[in-house]
């Protein structure tokens, strides 16, 4: 068991190690002569019209949600599928079928999104 921590204390040590670069590296030698030019907000390079706050587009958030669910279903179940082998039938199927119990709840209400026509 300690070895197994000492092996995740080892990859978080790496993922400092070759972050550090990332964010030091850019702070030490960016310009920096901020401008009001540079300061001023803008949208895709144009000077900003309007009022800030719009309605926006919710038509493919369903199907987000949709893409998201199956694929955390996807991931569990293949990781289940290749450890199933230890697990009794019974236990296997209730485990799986209790997951699947709770991730069609979010799946159930993706796809009634979808159908809803206010949303296009």
């Amino acid at each position: 068991m300690p070895g197994d921590f000492a092996l995740i204390l080892l990859t978080a040590l790496f993922g400092a190690i070759f972050a550090t670069p990332v964010i030091v590296i850019p702070y030490l030698f960016a310009p920096r002569n901020p401008t009001p030019m540079k300061r001023a907000t803008f949208e895709a390079g144009q000077v900003p019209t309007g009022e800030a706050r719009v309605h926006l587009m919710m038509q493919y958030y369903p199907y987000l949600l949709i893409f998201v669910v199956m694929d955390v279903i996807g991931m569990f179940l293949f990781a289940w599928a290749t450890t199933s082998i230890t697990l009794s039938t019974i236990e296997t199927a209730a485990v799986i079928g209790l997951f699947l119990l709770v991730i069609f709840i979010p799946l159930g209400f993706a796809l009634r999104l979808a159908g809803d026509r206010s949303l296009w």
